[in-house]
């Protein structure tokens, strides 16, 4: 026999009632039934958990310490069956938000706009470089909602249950120190940055072989590649020893410049998955036009993107 839940109601109804006669009136069940049930469950837990004696029921240091373990337990699964009938029952609303995404200028937005929306609500994030375990995150309900990069129109990075949404089509920049000969184009060509070392931050998206391919029609082989962090690509910028290659709502810091590529050769698809069975389906459609609204700030916030999306109405935040 295994150790149940309704064993332990047993064991703090006896130490409860301080005998097994008032336990037994007290649960309905007939005396004789009671002192069998109990003596199986002293049996499966290995001695006695009550001193029997006329003066009635007492804990052994055995009983003592399943008591303990019964009053952490039993209020803790009464609190679970509550919450799932709560979130059962919710309409249309779930009690956390979950969101997992990689690098992107997303993800802040909706945090802040969830915050004020939903105060009461907590919202947990988890970061990570690859799409495939975000997507995975998601089948395996870990995290309600992903929001991560493809580049161009490739498909998602994993085949399976999750709906994908585009919340906004970005073009790729290139960061340059700022007293780089080319800073003050309106655009540049990648013809034009053959010289160029690179830097990228890491992905498993198909984007290395966009870029090669993109660079082999502007008729070049691409030096040293860096693929490294946020912090090491701005760096290598801000000394001059590579071109970083960023999304146009970047923020660029001190020291460097943000400059469009001429003719978009690249382009960053930002989308929002989320699993069509999970909880959070029932709040896609909010959290949705939350995406699109903070993909919205971070493009005005990016001036050198503004002023270049009036050119180029093609990109930006999806209607």
């Amino acid at each position: 026999m295994d150790l149940e839940l309704r064993h332990l109601r047993i064991v703090r109804a006896v130490a409860e009632a301080g005998s097994v006669t008032k336990a037994a009136s007290h649960l309905g069940l007939a005396q004789p039934a009671l002192t069998a049930q109990l003596k199986r469950i002293e049996r499966v837990l290995g001695g006695a958990l009550f001193e029997r004696d006329h003066n009635g029921a007492r804990p052994t240091p055995l009983g003592e310490l399943v008591l303990s373990r019964a009053m952490v337990l039993l209020p803790a699964a009464r609190e679970l069956q509550e919450e799932a009938v709560r979130f059962a029952n919710a309409n249309g609303d779930i009690p956390r938000y979950r969101l997992g995404a990689t690098n992107g200028p997303i993800l802040g937005g909706l945090v802040d706009r969830l915050a004020t929306a939903w105060p009461s609500t907590p919202v947990s994030t988890y970061t990570s470089w690859s799409a495939r375990e975000l997507t995975t995150m998601v089948m395996l309900g870990r995290i309600d909602f992903a929001l991560i990069g493809a580049c161009g129109e490739s498909a998602p990075p994993v085949e399976g249950p999750v709906v994908w949404l585009t919340v906004g089509m970005d073009p790729v920049f290139v960061l340059l120190n700022e007293d780089h000969p080319l800073v003050d184009r309106k655009e540049v060509t990648l013809a034009e940055l053959s010289g160029e070392r690179w830097a990228v931050t890491p992905g498993d998206s198909c984007f290395g072989d966009c870029f090669a391919t993109a660079c082999a029609r502007a008729g070049f082989t691409p030096q040293t590649i860096y693929e490294t962090d946020v912090a090491t690509c701005m760096h290598l910028a801000k000394v001059g020893r590579a071109a970083v290659l960023c999304q146009a709502t970047f923020q660029p810091t001190s020291g460097v410049a943000m400059v469009p590529l001429a003719d978009a050769p690249l382009r960053w698809r930002q989308l929002l998955g989320w699993h069509p069975e999970g909880p959070g389906a029932r709040a896609a459609a909010s959290i949705v036009e939350h995406a699109k609204a903070a993909h919205a700030d971070a493009v005005q916030r990016s001036t050198r993107y503004a002023s270049w999306l009036a050119e180029n109405p093609r990109f930006g935040t999806a209607p």
